[in-house]
């Protein structure tokens, strides 16, 4: 039997939660990204207004978002916040792994959105990325290197279960060398 575990938050949960973000310092070192956003769930109506209100104060009025539609279930047109409304587009063309944050009178800013389900090892690894001022490197890049990181740390912890299940002992290219060969005396 197979049992699934799912690391997303229940919708009332999250909603009570404040936002798992990085944000990159303030510098005059532009980057790809200004930091990153890890949702506790694929809803967006449930995600974004906690996203907006931690950004406020830091970053003024977010008035619109726009995301890539293969990793939100649901993509609302507008999501109510107190007093006021959100606008939500979406577009193909835009980084899967990217959410862009617009303000009127602020400016734009791009985040790294780590899936919810990602361990949370990997979260922090992708937030510190996400946030260094100046990085050149992508959404998609950042994202690919740690799947590459998670696959070598995937593969290290299968090669020491393999070492403890046979004993913690090398194999010998000449067999057991605790019995004697036969022929030999």
């Amino acid at each position: 039997m197979t049992s699934t575990i799912d690391r997303t938050a229940p919708r009332e949960l999250a909603a009570e939660l404040p936002a798992r973000l990085s944000l990159t310092p303030k510098t005059t070192l532009a980057g790809q990204l200004d930091g990153a956003w890890w949702p506790r769930s694929r809803d967006l109506d449930d995600e974004l207004p906690a996203l907006a209100a931690a950004l406020d104060e830091p970053w003024g009025r977010i008035t619109r978002v726009t995301v890539n539609p293969t990793r939100w279930r649901v993509i609302p047109h507008t999501i109510p916040m107190a007093g006021r409304v959100m606008h939500v587009g979406w577009f193909t063309e835009q980084d899967p792994d990217k959410l862009i944050l617009l303000s009127h009178t602020v400016g734009r800013w791009d985040l790294l959105v780590i899936p919810p389900e990602t361990e949370p090892a990997a979260a922090a690894r992708l937030m510190a990325a996400a946030a260094i001022p100046g990085s050149v490197l992508t959404a998609g890049v950042l994202m690919a290197n740690e799947a590459a990181i998670g696959r070598g740390v995937r593969d290290a912890r299968r090669r020491e279960a393999t070492w403890e299940s046979e004993g913690g002992a090398c194999m010998s290219p000449f067999g057991n060398l605790s019995q004697p060969a036969s022929g030999w005396r």
